[in-house]
């Protein structure tokens, strides 16, 4: 992730003096709260219709997750970088290219 722009969400935070109301509790909150409006803006359409209608919408509501991701990383003093990476070898380790490769199965599955 790019330190410039982790450094401008953290300024814009700083800026409106509102780390005080960012607890782990309320980012976790606001991280689902986002993620639900996401998911609201496929309901009762497919994706390429959602997309189709709403992807300016899509792009702000996938921004404000990976914003408030950035946020809770920051609260609680994590590298994304390092948690990311080894988020990506435990996943390589569960979900095999040999086993995995073309299926939607879950690893405990394969």
């Amino acid at each position: 992730m790019d330190q410039e722009l982790i450094d401008k969400i953290i300024k814009f935070r700083d800026d409106r003096n509102w780390s005080q109301y960012h607890t782990p509790k309320n980012l976790a909150i606001s991280l689902s709260l986002e993620a639900n409006e996401l998911l609201e803006l496929f309901q009762w359409v497919n994706s390429n219709e959602a997309i189709e209608s709403s992807k300016a919408e899509i792009k702000d509501e996938l921004a404000d997750i990976i914003i408030y991701s950035i946020l809770m990383a920051d609260r609680m003093d994590l590298d994304i970088q390092e948690i990311v990476a080894k988020k990506l070898k435990k996943n390589n380790l569960k979900y095999p290219v040999n086993k995995s490769y073309g299926s939607n199965a879950k690893y405990t599955e394969l």
